[in-house]
């Protein structure tokens, strides 16, 4: 295994840590001793496990589900989840997962369950299970042709999801894409994309197609190329470019149909990135838009309310506490409040209230926290 900066890229026939940023310290046995003898709901602002790269998902009633990541260990993965109940502003354990997993993705139904998919678990999983909210349990569905993990999971507009790329044993990134049908609970391939990647983004656009963006092949320099995925027709095909390759990115739907490509790395070795680009759909193509006043990767960005995004977190040779905010008016980034604490690899929902729940993650001091915070974009702070 290799690590650069925000990403861990496995080199041999498997992975043993998340792909962001991967030096890993202590956490008191005390504070673990804590956590295991909890398990109810606890203090706001707290988790009831700590969790590096969990999933986080605003259920229909108004809660957010997180599940699964790495313990404190630094090594094992999770199969808890939890509710955050924003009325009460804390954290109660919900039914595991069938299954561990971390670096999976988690996907909200149109029928209001949840689809996790993937990830690691023991090994690459080709396994995937639905949450259902009304009895607050995980149950098995169909699995996937191929084990997969660091892939992207889209709902279309038909309530199917689409699953692509991703990594798998001692190979290079897939090409390949699966259909899960939530009335047959089943997976069926559809057309591969044109390069294999990990680490990239895909984003459903405002027509209905999606747009695949970035990614690592071969654990070498990051892909600047994009791809669209038809699902009338089940194939992907070339779009432009983006102006630098970037893996561990962000990628946002901007209110009037553009997407916001932020940060990541460029290269194996640690090369945060501070650029961003706009894709517009309507000419296939890429062009540059502000940078962050900081290069960050791993980071969370969430699209608020009033069309601006929030960028916060991530790592850039140290972790960081900073966070900003991308105005698509002006086309800048401008700085706003700081969280309490610095985190990479963390979770993020956009709360009912229009709040951002930012939740887990790990920095130098624990190799995966427990600590919650809430970004209240009209007082530009985080409590």
């Amino acid at each position: 295994m290799q690590e650069r900066g925000n990403c861990v890229i496995a080199v041999g026939p498997s992975r043993s840590d998340w792909p962001r940023d991967q030096t890993m310290w202590c956490v008191s046995l005390a504070l673990l001793l804590v956590v295991a003898a909890s398990g109810a709901a606890q203090a706001a602002g707290s988790m009831t496990t700590p969790r590096r790269g969990p999933s986080a998902t605003l259920l229909s009633d108004g809660t957010v589900l997180v599940a699964g990541g790495i313990s404190p260990d630094g090594f094992s993965r999770l199969a808890s989840a939890e509710l955050y109940d924003p009325t009460t502003e804390t954290f109660s354990s919900v039914g595991d997962m069938t299954t561990p997993r971390h670096w999976a993705t988690a996907t909200l139904l149109s029928d209001g369950r949840v689809l996790v998919v993937g990830g690691e678990g023991p090994g690459f999983l080709a396994s995937a299970e639905i949450y259902d909210p009304a009895t607050g349990t995980f149950s098995p569905t169909g699995s996937m042709s191929t084990p997969r993990a660091a892939h992207a999971a889209t709902l279309l507009t038909d309530g199917t999801v689409l699953v692509a790329g991703g990594e798998t044993f001692a190979a290079p990134p897939l090409a390949s894409a699966e259909i899960y049908d939530p009335v047959t609970g089943t997976f069926a391939p559809t057309g591969s994309m044109s390069t294999g990647r990990d680490g990239h983004t895909a984003t459903l656009l405002t027509d209905g197609t999606v747009l695949v963006a970035g990614g690592f092949f071969n654990n070498d320099v990051a892909l600047a190329s994009a791809e669209i995925y038809d699902p009338t027709t089940g194939t992907f095909s070339i779009t432009g470019s983006m102006a630098t390759g970037r893996a561990c990115h962000t990628a946002t739907l901007l209110t009037h149909g553009t997407v916001l490509v932020a940060g990541g790395e460029h290269f194996l070795v640690p090369s945060p990135l501070a650029s961003a680009e706009i894709y517009d759909p309507v000419t296939g193509t890429f062009s540059p838009t502000g940078s962050m006043a900081t290069a960050r990767g791993s980071d969370t960005a969430t699209l608020l309310d009033h069309g601006t995004v929030l960028v916060a977190g991530g790592i850039n040779f140290g972790f960081l506490e900073s966070a900003e905010i991308y105005d698509p008016t002006t086309g800048t980034f401008f700085p706003t409040g700081s969280l309490a604490t610095a985190r990479s690899e963390q979770a993020a929902a956009l709360l009912v209230d229009g709040t951002v729940l930012v939740a887990g993650g790990f920095n130098s001091q624990s190799k995966a926290l427990a600590s919650a915070e809430i970004y209240d974009p009209a007082r530009g702070t985080w409590r």
